[in-house]
């Protein structure tokens, strides 16, 4: 092992850890990383000014973690974080409301409607192709329509 290494003091040791936790979430985002970063920054400076033995300030690393993510477990039950565009991902549910035309007429609740330059399964009422219909949800990769 380097001399750098064995010789370095613990805190620069705990705040580097919580650096490079910190630096992780960025790569890997799930809102988890950063809380035990934030527990190891805490201990580094915790261990800076308070000498303690390694075993205890592994202790309260354990500590901070957990109150760390219980913390934000909880405030994020309270405070979820809403999405400006809840269908984002979800090409079907941005259709909702849009009026379409039929290219395969709709019989025993099944057809094809045009969506932009390409086609989707529908289901609905039976109606004619190139009758006009409105998406009032979807299932799957499938339009739900009704008549306009």
């Amino acid at each position: 092992m380097p001399d750098w290494l064995t010789n370095m003091e613990p805190h620069w040791a705990w705040l580097s850890l919580g650096v490079l936790l910190a630096a992780a979430e960025i790569v890997a985002p799930g809102f988890f990383l950063i809380w035990l970063g934030a527990a190891a920054i805490v201990t580094g400076a915790i261990a800076w000014i308070v000498p303690l033995s390694i075993p205890l300030q592994l202790g309260v690393f354990a500590v901070l973690s957990f109150i760390a993510l219980y913390g934000a477990r909880r405030w994020l039950k309270a405070n979820p974080i809403t999405s400006a565009d809840p269908h984002l991902n979800q090409r079907g549910g941005r259709l909702i409301g849009e009026v379409l035309t039929v290219t395969q007429a709709i019989e025993d609740g099944r057809g094809r409607a045009k969506v932009g330059d390409g086609e989707w399964p529908v289901r609905g009422p039976d109606v004619a192709e190139g009758a006009k219909v409105r998406v009032v949800s979807a299932d799957g990769n499938v339009l739900v329509v009704e008549a306009v």
